[in-house]
């Protein structure tokens, strides 16, 4: 039997219907927050530009108070990166992704050193033991871990605290208007005890129904994982099968929405950090190679991006004070003057979401360097 071929514009418009990144949603941000499998979250800000993105009329407070009420936490797991994500999904991503947690203790080589001779069981131990009902930040958890520890490096120890326990950065660490150093407490206390946990298949589907159609490369990209074809190959018989314009096989889920190529996308501007640039080993469906290259800085920093026609055309600073509120897009691409004046309005209500009460709103256009 043939294997349907779905062009990059195919893919691309299958992945941003999923993303509610073609039309708004009307639902609610604990919902989407659950059918994205979490939002990138290093940046404290980044997930209530996220939200705003893709679901209509958003408020900030919506994730503040998700925050605050423990129903979102801020935890690391996806590629050793921070999300914020619902509790029950915490507990549900963290033990599958923990090998790529284990294998960030020594990624560092200078905390590598630093753990020479190690017991990290009884690291683990007396952490939990430190940070029971006091959540602490990493300055305030070093001293207590040398004390303990006397031979090892205190910065060390408490990176490795960081991988090998799941640790939530609790409130007000991440809420809109407000700063705080991430301040850490054990899940299973923050939130109460893990319930009954998913697998890998059930995530991996989840996945798909956020990110596919997909390869298991770009599962495995998703997550940080590897050797994850097996479980892929088990759930075959539930998915239909399809291949990319340069052969490789993807997967997908019967009835998830694949539009048609020729669907509008509207003009779009991501969040810092959008997972749904990050989360395939290829991106073709949404960025040139050319481009692929400007959307992280040098120093780790992915910027604002604008996506034009179902791609990224340029990237987006946004800058504030008390006075003046305004948006820098720097076009990496020819674009239609309809698309600039749709990037225009659309950058204007990002500025009345993130600075509502500022006298002077401006979107400009920057040169590209």
């Amino acid at each position: 039997m043939t294997v349907p071929v779905l062009t990059d514009r195919a893919l691309g418009r299958a992945t941003l219907a999923r993303q509610h990144l073609l039309r708004r949603s009307s639902t609610d941000a604990l919902s989407m927050i659950g059918h994205l499998l979490g939002l990138q979250a290093q940046a404290p800000l980044a997930p209530y530009f996220a939200l705003w993105t893709r679901i209509r009329n958003f408020r900030p407070y919506a994730l503040s108070d998700l925050l605050e009420s423990r129903a979102v936490v801020r935890i690391a797991l996806m590629r050793g990166t921070v999300f914020a994500v619902s509790g029950a999904d915490a507990h549900a991503l963290r033990p599958w992704v923990q090998p790529v947690l284990d294998r960030g203790v020594d990624a560092n080589k200078a905390h590598r050193i630093g753990l020479e001779g190690l017991d990290r069981s009884a690291l683990v131990s007396i952490a939990r033991e430190l940070l029971a009902g006091t959540p602490m930040s990493q300055a305030e958890l070093r001293p207590l871990l040398a004390d303990r520890f006397p031979d090892q490096d205190p910065a060390a120890l408490a990176h490795a605290v960081r991988c090998l326990l799941p640790l939530v950065q609790v409130p007000p660490r991440g809420l809109w208007g407000r700063a705080g150093q991430p301040r850490l407490a054990h899940l299973d206390e923050y939130v109460g005890p893990p319930p009954a946990l998913p697998g890998p298949d059930r995530l991996i589907l989840r996945y798909l129904a956020a990110f596919g159609p997909a390869s298991v490369k770009d599962v495995q990209t998703w997550c940080g994982l590897t050797r994850l074809a097996e479980i892929v190959g088990r759930l075959r018989p539930h998915l239909v099968v399809f291949r990319d314009e340069r052969g490789t096989e993807l997967f997908d889920l019967p009835d998830a929405p694949r539009p048609d190529p020729s669907t509008p996308a509207p003009v779009r501007i991501l969040a810092p950090f959008d997972n749904v640039l990050l989360s395939h080993a290829d991106r073709t469906r949404f960025v040139s190679e050319e481009h692929r290259r400007r959307i992280m800085a040098e120093n780790g920093i992915i910027a604002p991006l604008l996506l034009v026609g179902g791609t990224v055309a340029g990237s987006a600073r946004v800058t504030t004070d008390r006075k003046a509120a305004a948006v820098e897009m720097t076009l990496w691409r020819t674009v239609a003057a309809s698309a600039r004046s749709a990037l225009e309005a659309e950058g204007m209500r990002l500025l009345r979401f993130a600075a509502p009460g500022v006298e002077t709103h401006d979107v400009r256009f920057v040169d590209a360097r």
